[in-house]
């Protein structure tokens, strides 16, 4: 049972990079965290003052043989996304990311690895960077149930290429094609 495939990160788009180890991050596997993820240092106040940070997650499921991924709709954009928030002052991006995919979906999950990141402008005009996981559920944890919540009025498990065609923003389509999962 092995539907997820990694592919290397698009490189023609600009707007995603792939992840890359921060100079001086961990060398050695006693210095990695858990599962050999490397852990990155907390967000700052002044970092999260001058460029919006965020992070978020590629949640995905096997259903049926089928591979699928989690997308949301939020009302107060009227937007299909990927699930993501902004990082609290002094909180680890992987936590943020954690903390908002299980916020937005309701879903207890774990992450996977860093699939990479995308910047763009908000809508208020400040730089935003956006760091996501690919993320599974947890043991035990089927995702068929959604709660609305003040945030997110719907959830769609969805194919790689349904999802993307249901995706909003471009970022987020080309965020998804560049994780590479082969999602059936």
């Amino acid at each position: 049972m092995e539907p997820l495939r990694a592919a290397a990160p698009a490189s023609e788009a600009e707007i995603l990079r792939a992840a890359v180890p921060t100079p001086g991050a961990a060398d050695t596997a006693s210095e990695r965290a858990p599962a050999g993820r490397v852990s990155r240092p907390a967000a700052s106040e002044a970092d999260v003052e001058a460029e919006v940070s965020a992070a978020g997650g590629v949640l995905v499921r096997e259903r049926d043989g089928r591979g699928e991924v989690a997308i949301v709709h939020r009302p107060k954009y009227d937007d299909w996304s990927l699930p993501k928030g902004k990082l609290d002052a002094g909180e680890t991006w992987e936590a943020a990311a954690q903390r908002e995919v299980v916020e937005e979906t309701g879903f207890a999950c774990r992450l996977v690895r860093d699939v990479g990141e995308v910047t763009y402008v908000d809508g208020r005009q400040r730089p935003k960077r956006v760091r996501y996981w690919l993320m599974e559920l947890a043991d035990g944890e089927t995702g068929e149930t959604f709660h609305p919540n003040a945030e997110v009025d719907d959830l769609a498990w969805l194919g790689a290429s349904d999802a993307a065609r249901r995706l909003t923003h471009d970022r987020d389509q080309v965020l998804l094609a560049a994780v590479g999962i082969d999602i059936r």
